[in-house]
């Protein structure tokens, strides 16, 4: 399955300005060519790679490092870490990008409601590991889908997806779900059910996920998100 081109470009455009290029800056670079985005005032190394049209953007110094490293070199937090090293280079995280078109195939679950309370993503993150609470950011995310089962006394959070919006365009998903739940095809259903839900908003989904979950990047792929790149931050040291 491939993302249209329609949506290709509308995606380029978003991170074009995100990144304070040009509209069409990404949109007119071949694949496999590299743009170098170059600030004195810069305060954080970032390298993205997306449908195959690699950015680079930083101070002038890291620039000129950059021109001689590959697209891999790059990707590793390691590779921006090591040149940026005098100058206090720390690692913000190397996330693999995924994008979605296409409204998934969701089938409801009987035997569990989908709720929207603030609350219940509260209650959520507080069954979750700390680390997983912080890279999914759920409670904080605009709009809410939160897996429950209902069939207790008192309902019970079991996993839940959400999204805010980005640059005007995009939907920035997240999912999170319950350590007895997951292996389950839960988090798919509910991420599937928020990306639903962004699309019909005319929004067009995206996924960040850890470059090393290899579960994260599974759950984008069975919620229908297509792979389209990779980016790699570094912050510097005032």
């Amino acid at each position: 399955m491939n993302l249209d081109s329609g949506t290709i470009a509308i995606i380029q455009l978003a991170w074009s300005r995100h990144l304070g290029l040009e509209d069409n800056a990404l949109a007119e670079t071949d694949s496999g060519e590299r743009i170098y985005s170059v600030s004195e005032r810069a305060q954080t190394l970032c390298f993205l790679r997306l449908f195959g049209t690699e950015v680079f953007s930083g101070p002038e110094w890291a620039a000129d490092r950059a021109r001689s490293k590959s697209a891999l070199e790059l990707t590793r937090n390691s590779g921006l870490v090591q040149m940026s090293m005098e100058h206090g280079g720390r690692t913000l995280g190397a996330e693999q990008l995924f994008f979605a078109d296409s409204f998934p195939t969701v089938a409801p679950l009987e035997e569990l409601a989908v709720a929207n309370d603030p609350g219940l993503a509260l209650a959520l993150e507080r069954l979750c590991p700390p680390d997983d609470v912080a890279e999914a950011g759920l409670a904080g995310k605009e709009d809410l889908f939160i897996l429950v089962d209902d069939s207790l006394d008192e309902p019970r959070p079991v996993a839940g997806a959400g999204y805010s919006i980005t640059d005007g365009i995009l939907a920035d998903m997240s999912v999170l779900t319950a350590p007895p739940y997951r292996l389950q095809g839960l988090g798919s259903y509910i991420s599937s059910v928020a990306l639903e839900d962004a699309m019909a908003g005319g929004l067009i989904p995206q996924w960040r996920a850890p470059l090393d979950n290899v579960g994260a990047a599974r759950t984008a792929v069975g919620s229908g998100f297509i792979p389209a790149g990779v980016k790699t931050s570094v912050a510097l040291s005032a």
